[in-house]
């Protein structure tokens, strides 16, 4: 019998509690998943639905010049501005997973972790079986790599016997394999852990005999690694798209297709690709190679002193190294017939300013150099932006702030924006001509040695930063060779990385 005083529980209703919460745990486990849900007297949000929901886009990538990477402002790359313009489409954030490893990426494409791989992948008929890859947004070929100086291949039969090193699960490995049953005596290596920048350095350097990278990244980096020269092309042009998967419900997909589609007829695609893919002839082969050499020679001696300077003036060391090797080539001793002398060759007016009392002296001229370019910034309009202020700061430092403002002031009355750099250097050869420059208030300038001279300083900013981030790595990875715990980490954009 049951004591009317003891409550008695209601087994039913705890189990259909439990009921209730494993079918949450079921459904909220299914959305992460990305799988569809039907739920009574309501209709499944589609991908897309739940990606605006949630406010970010996840895709993964690899880190390197033709992709993404970190700069002097913020995070830039081909690959990462396409894919922030697609996000920006949506409403949303875009985080990026990185993986250098392309078999694990295209493996984690259609996870949690990443709904789509950005990461100039090429349409291959074996990546098709378990890829769905967007309209193509590039072409390229792939082209073989010697070192100059070496017996220039010409045929496939000419690699018989020669080191050749591509990355692991590539379309270049893909291509070589097929190759392969032409040539059964065609042998390469593959390594996953390697950019194609990677790759050009090793051919410069002479660690391998060839190397297969696409067209564009060679292109982009040609200035980088000199010594590395193209052989031949050894495929037809192929396309590079977006890889989403097969199995989801495509509404992200056909978002894609439609942007792309939009930035192809709208122009904005063709100036992206040659904003970062462009044959820059600003550093042409001879004095690639002559920087080269003094990077290995000269630079390393005034490390230091630049990143001491930068550290001081808040300006990142490689760029103000990259604004003396255009003075000096990084020669304490160098001397213009205009009389300006030292590593960032000052003028006597400057120096003094500048609390600079010897310019031959490297460390003063370094200090004074970025002293001055950094008050030359505090200078300008307050309404001129990043990355702008740079450029225009660049600017007046070779040609003077008077001139750059008449460029500035010519700009605006022709309807160009004066705080953007491309507009006003548009204008500054205008300065040479006597139509122009008689209505100005500092009359004629050399207008073209400013934008010849910040287009020199950008290539070698950049040279430099490939070259010290690859230093670096190398580094790394003796430390790793050396049984020290290695990094492993994830690049995430945005600060959304609790969102994963």
């Amino acid at each position: 019998m049951t004591n009317s005083n003891t409550p008695t529980q209601d087994k039913t209703g705890y189990g259909m509690q439990a009921l209730r919460v494993s079918l949450l745990h079921l459904i909220a486990t299914l959305l992460l998943c990305g799988l569809p849900v039907f739920l009574s007297g309501s209709q499944a949000p589609t991908l897309l639905d739940r990606i605006k929901q949630n406010g970010y886009l996840p895709i993964i990538s690899r880190n390197g010049p033709t992709t993404y990477y970190e700069g002097t402002y913020g995070f830039a790359g081909f690959e990462y501005e396409l894919a922030t313009a697609f996000a920006d489409s949506l409403g949303v954030e875009l985080v990026i997973h990185e993986d250098e490893d392309l078999g694990e990426m295209l493996n984690a494409v259609g996870t949690p972790v990443a709904e789509f791989a950005a990461a100039g992948l090429t349409i291959t008929a074996e990546r098709k079986k378990s890829l769905r890859f967007t309209q193509d947004y590039m072409t390229v070929t792939q082209q073989v790599i010697y070192r100059r100086g070496s017996d220039k291949p010409k045929t496939v039969d000419d690699l018989i016997g020669k080191d050749i090193l591509v990355i692991s699960d590539s379309s270049h490995a893909e291509h070589l394999r097929q190759l392969q049953q032409q040539y059964p005596q065609l042998s390469w290596r593959e390594q996953p852990d390697v950019e194609m920048l990677d790759l050009l350095e090793m051919v410069h350097s002479g660690s391998i005999d060839i190397a297969i990278v696409d067209s564009n990244a060679f292109t982009a980096n040609r200035s980088i690694y000199p010594r590395a020269r193209v052989a031949f092309d050894i495929s037809s042009p192929q396309q590079l798209a977006w890889a989403f998967p097969i199995q989801h419900d495509g509404t992200l997909y056909r978002a894609a297709n439609a942007f792309l589609n939009s930035m192809a007829v709208g122009g904005q695609l063709a100036e992206l690709q040659q904003k970062h893919f462009s044959d820059d002839d600003s550093v042409d082969e001879s004095g690639a190679l002559v920087l080269s050499k003094r990077i290995e020679q000269r630079l390393p001696k005034w490390k230091k002193n630049f990143q001491k300077a930068g550290k001081e003036y808040g300006i990142d060391w490689l760029f103000l190294a990259a604004i003396s090797y255009q003075e000096s080539h990084w020669n304490p001793d160098a001397k213009s017939p205009t009389g300006v002398r030292g590593m960032m060759m000052l003028t006597l007016r400057t120096a003094s300013d500048m609390g600079v009392e010897d310019r031959t002296d490297p460390i003063q001229s370094i200090e004074g150099g970025a002293k001055y370019f950094k008050a030359v910034m505090r200078r300008l309009s307050d309404n001129i932006l990043e990355p702008d202020r740079t450029w225009m700061a660049l600017a007046a430092y070779n040609v003077g702030l008077g001139h750059l403002e008449d460029a500035r002031k010519l700009t605006e009355q022709q309807q160009g924006n004066p705080n953007l750099w491309d507009d006003v250097r548009q204008r500054l050869p205008l300065l040479a001509k006597r139509k122009y420059y008689r209505q100005t208030k500092h009359g004629y300038a050399r207008g073209w040695e400013p934008v010849r001279y910040v287009d020199n300083i950008r290539s070698f900013h950049n040279i430099l930063v490939w070259h010290n981030q690859l230093q670096e790595k190398r580094i790394a990875e003796q430390n790793q060779d050396q049984n020290l715990q290695p990094v492993i980490y994830s690049r995430i954009v945005d600060n959304v990385t609790s969102k994963l």
